[in-house]
């Protein structure tokens, strides 16, 4: 067999049931293997599935003792089969056959059996460290759980990006390198850049403002960098940002686009990849409730609902990850706080003429403890006001000019927000910790592989 241009047949076709009694041709990789002198099964993967093969020794009954090439061949097989490691690549044909014990209910009854590279010893057995199988990342990616929360991250931009085309939203990459912060110094990564200091994006949000003054609803959809010294289950130093930024919307227009947002993708990703979802642990049903509206919560109002939850905050304090969780623990919906505190919000947000010292800001957090995934606000769009804001808090003029230059020509009212990918992911899958979203995490204290 050729594995290059030999037609070979997807296992998760097999798997359909429509291929019983016939010949198929698998290729793909040794996902369990054992044997004894009389039979060996092969479980097989590829990026399809996984389904269960077997082959028959012939030379342990009757049959071995009948001579000739046909039974020097089939020893031949036999012995290929039994002499591969986990995670060897290998090629087979066979006849489909029914049965319920198999993974799946089919397998495949081996006529022939050709290993491509046989290799070493698989390195991660069960039960090993995180840490362990975090440094040996390059091949734990290759487990089934792995595979399928990154089948289920693809879906997940893949509805997004769907749900913006709809909208007939344009797509635009941001810079990479930018000269200047956009959610404050101090989580910047600095790099030399040809001789003068420049900076990781920490979000493509500046540059998706540009972008609407001549397209006007547009997104970014980009790796962002945030210097957190945070130990959290869900805080990256590296990852995907969605942020939509819109010409002549408001506050209530862009709280109303992201509950729509997360409803379709909820809706889509539920309906589409049930089984999926179902293997990675999380019920469908479970995303097929979020629709309807989600609860608006005043700043305000969440500090006195924290406080009667014997939370230790004080009006004029961010919300942290314990006020999310207790806030949001027994919630089937995501929430939004808005409004919050002109203090601690970055430059850009507009004041609420309506209620000053407050911005027309919100956060957007998921249900059952997994907090913010979703930040935005209408932005200032008065250079007056801007230049005021950035007085206030001492930002170098000269950094941010081309920023201010949006508000001298033709300015218009405008807001956005932005979506942590690996958050929403962890949240709809329901995952433990953020890291399992990413295929190589960036954390405080990982970098490698």
């Amino acid at each position: 067999m050729d594995c290059i241009n030999d037609k070979f047949t997807p296992i998760a076709k097999i798997l359909e049931g429509k291929h019983e009694g016939k010949k198929v041709k698998v290729r793909g990789w040794v996902h369990r293997e054992r044997h004894s002198a009389k039979m060996a099964f092969v479980v097989m993967r590829d990026s399809t599935g996984i389904i269960q093969c077997t082959l028959k020794n012939e030379e342990s009954g009757a049959e071995g003792a009948k001579a000739g090439k046909a039974a020097s061949e089939k020893k031949k097989i036999f012995e290929a089969a039994t002499s591969v490691y986990v995670e060897s690549s290998c090629m087979l044909e066979g006849i489909v056959k029914k049965d319920e014990r198999a993974p799946g209910g089919w397998e495949i009854q081996i006529s022939n059996f050709e290993i491509i590279y046989k290799g070493e010893p698989f390195p991660i057995a069960k039960d090993q460290s995180t840490e362990f199988l975090l440094d040996t990342r390059h091949l734990w990616l290759r487990s089934q759980k792995l595979t399928k929360i990154f089948k289920l991250r693809h879906y997940t931009m893949q509805i997004l990006r769907e749900f913006f085309d709809k909208k007939e939203f344009l797509s635009l990459p941001p810079p990479i390198i930018t000269k200047s912060a956009c959610e404050g110094g101090a989580t910047l990564f600095e790099m030399d850049y040809f001789g003068s200091p420049a900076y990781l994006t920490q979000s493509g949000q500046m540059y998706g403002e540009v972008f609407t003054t001549s397209l006007e609803n547009i997104y970014v959809l980009a790796p962002s960098f945030r210097a957190e010294p945070s130990r959290t289950v869900r805080h990256l130093a590296e990852y995907w940002h969605l942020e939509p930024e819109m010409a002549f919307y408001n506050q209530k227009m862009n709280m109303d686009l992201q509950e729509e947002m997360l409803i379709y993708l909820c809706q889509n990703i539920a309906k589409r990849h049930p089984q999926l979802l179902q293997d990675v642990g999380r019920n469908p049903k479970d995303l097929l409730k979020i629709k309807g509206t989600f609860e608006r919560i005043p700043y305000k109002k969440a500090i006195e609902k924290c406080q009667s939850l014997d939370l230790k905050i004080e009006y004029g304090q961010d919300l942290g990850a314990d006020e999310e969780f207790e806030l949001t623990k027994n919630l089937d919906k995501p929430i939004f706080i808005h409004n919050h505190l002109k203090a601690f919000k970055a430059f850009y947000m507009r004041e609420d003429e309506s209620e000053p010292g407050t911005v027309l800001s919100n956060d957007l957090l998921a249900p059952q403890g997994h907090g913010e995934i979703i930040g935005g606000s209408e932005r200032i769009w008065d250079e007056k006001e801007l230049l005021e804001r950035m007085k206030e808090l001492n930002l170098p003029l000269a950094d941010y000019q081309w920023y201010v230059d949006l508000r001298k020509y033709g300015s218009v009212p405008h807001a956005g927000f932005g979506l942590g990918i690996e958050r929403v992911v962890k949240w709809m899958l329901n995952l433990e910790h953020i890291r399992d979203t990413i295929p190589f995490p960036r954390t405080i204290n990982r970098y490698y592989p």
